[in-house]
């Protein structure tokens, strides 16, 4: 066992990447089967996690990871431990792991070393979730029997979040967590943009902003009424450096909003969540309304560079911020403790 085989322009393949390699972003060809026409190949990039017994692991930008049969390996290279971005602010991983972790406050927060435990009764994986900024502080299976055992005082399942598909990101961790049994789970990509683009338009006056979210705005959002209380849910939505509230309201007096937003401030970082808009009210702009106000409000703060998270499979969202200018930055997910 040893090495693979790298792509090279002359169309020679040439012996160069190792076990050794374990860790660095490659790019792999292997043997997929075979056709009418010839042997048929698959081409996978991204973080080589494990190469042992004669099996490769790869992770993904998404987060999924691939094994594959050395036997099968065709060609394969060291690449770029990130590629180069083609537009939006920059930023690193960890920047934007912590900026969206103040954005999103947890209720009771604890550290490990450097993962930061996060708890707020179930509301929303974020909030309940370890976040890895650095090592443990202690060696990996320790760490997660304690980080088992704190959740579990609080009733909670211990989650771990781990990113993906950047410089400094989680890949190794998440396959260490893999091979001890912890499963992947609500998988999101997060997207960057410039602010002020966001607010080049005409001020809707059929938005209203506010500092703290009333009966009807919480009412509209879906998740929160999905798990905890409404007082955890409330602390975590209102909490953050500078936050603001948008609603749209409904054509009914005192009914249903027909769209609502949260943003959150903080320094250069304006950072987007709780877009909805009513079924009813839908392909009226009013997305793209609320966006733009609460852009032009965090504007007026400083701020410069926009953020937000999605599901890949929330497709209308997707196409929506892809009009708005935004790119992905990275992925991630959040691995369950076994039996948990």
């Amino acid at each position: 066992m040893g090495t693979i085989v790298e792509f090279t322009m002359g169309g020679r393949l040439e012996l160069r990447i190792s076990p050794d390699d374990v860790g660095k972003r490659v790019s792999v060809r292997s043997l997929a089967g075979s056709g009418g026409g010839g042997p048929a190949f698959t081409d996978t990039v991204g973080v080589l996690t494990s190469w042992a017994d004669g099996t490769l692991s790869i992770t993904r930008r998404d987060g999924r990871s691939v094994r594959l049969e050395e036997a099968a390996l065709v060609a394969g290279k060291v690449v770029p431990a990130a590629p180069a971005r083609r537009r939006g602010p920059a930023a690193g991983v960890r920047e934007l792991a912590e900026t969206a972790a103040r954005g999103w406050p947890a209720v009771e927060t604890a550290r490990l070393g450097g993962w930061l435990l996060r708890a707020s009764g179930g509301f929303t994986g974020r909030a309940n979730s370890v976040l890895p900024l650095d090592g443990p502080g202690t060696d990996l299976d320790s760490a997660l029997a304690e980080t088992v055992r704190w959740y579990g005082e609080r009733g909670l399942p211990a989650l771990v979040q781990v990113a993906t598909g950047g410089a400094g990101a989680d890949e190794v961790l998440a396959a260490e967590l893999e091979r001890r049994g912890w499963t992947a789970e609500r998988f999101a990509v997060v997207r960057t943009a410039a602010l002020a683009p966001l607010a080049d338009r005409e001020p809707d006056p059929r938005v209203r902003l506010s500092r703290r979210p009333d009966e009807a705005w919480l009412g509209a959002y879906r998740r929160g009424s999905s798990a905890g209380s409404a007082g955890d849910a409330l602390k975590v939505l209102a909490g953050g450096p500078s936050v603001w509230f948008a609603t749209v309201p409904g054509k009914d007096r005192g009914g249903a909003p027909a769209a609502i937003g949260r943003c959150v401030v903080d320094g250069r970082w304006a950072g987007f969540a709780a877009v909805e808009v009513s079924p009813g009210r839908r392909r009226e702009g009013l997305a793209t309304a609320v966006m733009a106000e609460l852009a032009r409000a965090a504007l007026a703060e400083g701020a410069s560079a926009a953020y937000l998270q999605v599901e890949p499979e929330n497709t209308a969202a997707l196409a929506l911020y892809d009009r708005l200018g935004f790119a992905d930055h990275h992925g991630y997910h959040y691995r369950r403790a076994p039996h948990g």
